[in-house]
């Protein structure tokens, strides 16, 4: 798996979502992002925006009080 990863840990809405939009606008199809974050908020919105876009969540847990996703771009 072509993993890259993204930390907006600390970071609050929107700006989780925004970064995360603009990973995977420069990834190829097949590779993985992993992102994590703190913003509860993104427990929504990164799974919403993942629909909107037609983006697949691999996977989405939480792990120490970190939120993380693994989407495939």
């Amino acid at each position: 798996m072509n993993l890259i990863e993204l930390d907006v840990k600390n970071l609050l809405c929107p700006m989780p979502v925004i970064k995360t939009q603009n990973a995977l606008k420069k990834m190829q199809n097949g590779q993985v992002l992993k992102v994590y974050c703190t913003d509860p908020g993104v427990k929504h919105d990164i799974p919403a925006w993942c629909k909107i876009n037609e983006y697949v969540i691999l996977e989405a847990y939480e792990e120490n009080q970190v939120f993380i996703f693994l989407i495939e771009a």
